[in-house]
């Protein structure tokens, strides 16, 4: 099938933590036969920052930040099979949503793929205006990257003809074990920019958890913190390249996850550091949200922590055995069973199920979690 996906970006992870996820299932749908075209606007200096070269599995589409040129990629969504307009573009949402699905072909699937479901969902639910709103009677699918049954249920209230999951995974071939670089060298690494509803979070589980342990050394990467006083046992390293994640992962004694308050919240909301940081065989600590045992098992292949406290003991209390073993067991589990790998055929299998009933003039299916 031909794919028109509108999304953020696909070739820079600048302030857009969705470029793995984006790059792991259009990779793996291009591998099973679909053409893909990525649209993506020259906006927030992402074109700056870019690391990875436009790839050879699908056509990358970067349009100027301007009415005109929006408009002249939503007309191209005529001659897709597949529509796709993913949340968070950050430059005209509103529109594309409308115009992509004006622009596309009544035969064509039209699909809003939410990667922040929490956040969208509480639009809608403050706006009745919301662009989705009007949207949604002219939409096959909702895909979401998270949130499991509490946003299924959310989305059908809101007049979702279906609503499924895609969680974020592995692409083995991108994050995987790597020799440790001392420049990551620490007891405890944490990855993330500074984001209103994060940085409180990253306060309590992290910077808490420094603070109780001075003689041990800390690592934070991302954008934003270089602002944000730190600890002094606390090292900041800006922006992190996606080809430096691997070691930054596979380096540190731990890793830590912390989810977004909404994301936590709503649970079932794996990040996709999650996946990197296990793929690449980091012990990883985890904020403890519902769900989590879909992917991991607490104490055996991840360490959960209700806060602070519960980071620094298990920090305190870790051995590199220890680190290395659950570091081990949790590679093993994520590569059995959640890999994009098995996202593309989720993601094919819904795409021909849907042309199939489309084509037959059936109802679609109820959503699934």
């Amino acid at each position: 099938m031909r794919i028109a996906f509108y999304g953020s970006s696909l070739l820079s992870s600048y302030w857009n933590g969705a470029a793995t996820y984006y790059r792991g299932l259009l990779r793996d749908l291009a591998g099973r036969g679909h053409r893909i075209t990525f649209y993506e606007p020259d906006a927030f200096d992402r074109q700056q920052h870019r690391d990875i070269d436009p790839p050879d599995w699908a056509e990358v589409r970067v349009y100027p930040a301007t009415p005109e040129a929006m408009r002249a990629v939503v007309a191209e969504a005529a001659s897709a099979d597949v529509v796709v307009k993913a949340s968070g573009v950050g430059v005209f949402d509103d529109a594309l949503l409308e115009g992509v699905v004006a622009a596309s072909r009544p035969e064509a699937i039209r699909i809003f793929w939410d990667v922040d479901a929490p956040a969208t969902l509480a639009e809608m639910r403050a706006d009745s205006g919301h662009a989705l709103h009007r949207a949604m009677p002219m939409l096959d699918l909702v895909l979401t990257y998270g949130g499991g049954p509490p946003v299924v249920a959310a989305y059908e209230g809101f007049g979702a003809r279906a609503c499924v999951p895609v969680y974020n995974a592995l692409d083995p071939e991108t994050h995987h074990p790597v020799p440790p670089d001392p420049r990551f060298s620490a007891d405890l690494a944490f990855l993330g920019n500074r984001l209103p509803d994060r940085e409180a979070r990253v306060e309590t589980f992290f910077l808490v958890a420094a603070a109780r342990l001075p003689e041990r050394s800390f690592l934070i990467g991302g954008n934003g913190w270089e602002s944000r006083g730190l600890p002094t046992n606390v090292r900041h390293l800006g922006h992190v390249y996606t080809r430096d994640h691997n070691a930054f992962n596979a380096t540190p004694l731990a890793v830590l996850n912390i989810a977004r308050e909404s994301m936590a919240a709503v649970g079932f909301s794996p990040a996709t550091r999650v996946f990197e940081a296990t793929g690449a065989g980091a012990c990883l600590i985890t904020d403890a949200w519902e769900g989590i045992e879909l992917f991991l098992k607490p104490c055996e292949e991840v360490l959960v922590a209700r806060d602070g406290r519960d980071v620094a003991e298990h920090v305190a209390s870790l051995t590199p055995e220890r680190a290395r073993a659950i570091g081990e067991a949790a590679r093993t589990r994520i590569v059995s069973e959640h890999t994009y790998a098995r996202r593309g055929l989720q993601v094919d299998a819904i795409l021909r199920d849907e042309a199939a009933r489309k084509a037959a003039g059936v109802a679609p299916r109820r959503s699934v979690a």
